[in-house]
């Protein structure tokens, strides 16, 4: 087949061939919903964009690396730092770019050593998709290159982030269980582990704050260690009517530690999870949780680190996704009548 040129786009979309070169380069002078347009003509039509003439005119690569910590790798195929890889490669493709997934080990992580690509020059600029250590971000911060943050942020807000709206979404998940007549319900997560969890401990914490609810701290279950890895769930003496789980994969364990012990969901225990993934509709019953809008959270993510690549070095700040909840079956109502 023979090669797709900016001119016969232009033929099939009836505009300037320079309209459309402005379109494909994201420059100025083509509104968004006609650059929007050309792309995806493009892409219809098999256009291959010319990135390596194009990196000998302004030295960038065409690259982005997306960087995820090896302790969120478990599961891959499954796991929202996935998910989330696929649909920002997708999307990079629409503006000439390419993704490029980085697994940082531990070993990495704990040495505070820079991905090969950032030192290989491989990479225009980095996605960082998952809470890294404290003394990584500072590392981070010193890189000379540009950087977006997706799924966490921390106190650097000179490091542009895009966020799950965690806060809210807990506090409104915490306020259903409330409305479904419970009035004993526990947390599940490290609140010490990353930025998403302690945001929603908060929004399940201001919901019961709101509804005059006092919290026990013997009904804040861990989860995991300061490493990320799961460890066996303590269950308290007496056990409150719900949980927030501060995600699908964990509320599915603790469904599953629950049944061991002879507890019935929801009957005995409602639970409800975070994220609306796999491990939500893997788990009987099926778990009441909030769908993460993952392909808004990847779409600002990438417009962000495109924008910064392309020299626009103002800073975003932290910008967050609402999600909503998605009601099943794994919530009891104990309302009276």
């Amino acid at each position: 087949m023979a090669n797709v040129t900016m001119k016969d786009i232009a033929e099939r979309i009836g505009v300037s061939s320079v309209t459309v070169s402005k379109a494909l380069n994201d420059k100025e002078g083509v509104s968004d919903a006609l650059k929007d347009k050309i792309k995806q003509l493009a892409d219809e039509m098999g256009y291959r964009y010319n990135t390596t003439a194009k990196s000998m005119k302004n030295g960038l690569t065409y690259n982005i690396g997306v960087v995820i910590p090896e302790r969120f790798s478990g599961g891959m195929s499954q796991s929202f730092y996935f998910r989330a890889y696929q649909q920002a490669a997708r999307v990079f493709e629409q503006y000439g770019y390419y993704g490029i997934m980085n697994i940082l080990t531990d070993a990495d992580e704990e040495a505070l050593k820079l991905p090969r690509l950032y030192y290989e020059k491989k990479v225009d600029g980095f996605i960082f998709l998952g809470q890294l250590s404290s003394d990584y971000i500072n590392l981070i911060k010193e890189m000379d290159m540009p950087k977006v943050f997706l799924d966490f942020y921390d106190e650097h807000d000179e490091i542009d982030s895009v966020i799950t709206d965690n806060f809210f979404g807990a506090y409104d998940l915490t306020n259903f269980l409330i409305n479904k007549g419970h009035t004993d319900i526990g947390f599940v997560g490290n609140l010490h582990s990353t930025s998403s969890i302690q945001d929603r401990y908060l929004g399940y914490y201001k919901s019961l704050l709101e509804h005059g609810k006092d919290l026990n701290s013997d009904w804040i279950i861990n989860d995991r260690d300061k490493r990320g890895k799961y460890i066996a769930f303590k269950l308290p003496k007496e056990m409150p009517s719900a949980f927030v789980c501060n995600c699908d994969q964990v509320a599915h364990l603790f469904v599953t530690r629950l049944k061991e012990e002879g507890y019935h969901v929801p009957e005995d225990v409602s639970v409800v999870g975070f994220d609306n993934d796999i491990y939500a509709t893997i788990t009987d019953p099926n778990l009441t949780t909030v769908e993460v809008d993952i392909d808004e959270m990847v779409a600002e993510a990438v417009k962000v680190i495109i924008k910064k690549v392309q020299g626009n070095n103002k800073c975003y700040g932290r910008q967050s996704v609402k999600g909503k909840i998605i009601k099943r079956d794994s919530v009891s109502d104990k309302r009276q009548g």
